[in-house]
């Protein structure tokens, strides 16, 4: 496992019906920010499966690694256990400033997942910039992610 600054050139999104209004949200975000989005579902609050949509982005994810993932569900915890299948695949909940700078610094996570029943909406956004704007630290942190 390599651990080279790589330019990140292009966001994931998915959610499943509990997270698509939120998701909507960041996406128009992301979108403001200049930021290509690949919005890989759901498109609407009609109930789905959300481990299918977790699959989806992390089954693109291996195929670029200049990618980050954002997935959104009611907990977050369903999309972050499904995604954490996928080999390369560092996905952690992010429900504050500090787990989503200390999940990027410490655990090199390319995908951050949501709980969009648990989170203020308010700090969603900032958590999102945070994300993106945070850099592996590596030093010690290097052989502990590479032992996941």
């Amino acid at each position: 496992m390599r651990y080279r600054k790589a330019k990140i050139n292009r966001i994931l999104l998915a959610s499943d019906h509990a997270g698509f209004n939120l998701k909507r949200k960041i996406k128009n975000f992301l979108i403001k920010k200049g930021k290509k989005v690949l919005d890989l579902g759901t498109t609407n609050t009609n109930s789905v499966d959300y481990p299918d949509y977790a699959h989806a982005l992390s089954k693109k994810m291996k195929k670029n690694r200049n990618q980050f993932g954002i997935l959104v569900c009611g907990s977050g915890i369903g999309m972050s256990i499904a995604a954490n299948k996928h080999k390369n695949i560092r996905a952690a909940l992010c429900y504050n400033i500090k787990s989503t700078k200390l999940s990027r610094q410490h655990n090199n996570a390319n995908v951050m997942t949501i709980g969009s029943r648990l989170i203020k909406k308010q700090i969603v956004l900032d958590c999102v910039n945070v994300f993106l704007k945070t850099k592996f630290e590596g030093g010690r942190h290097i052989k502990r992610v590479k032992k996941i």
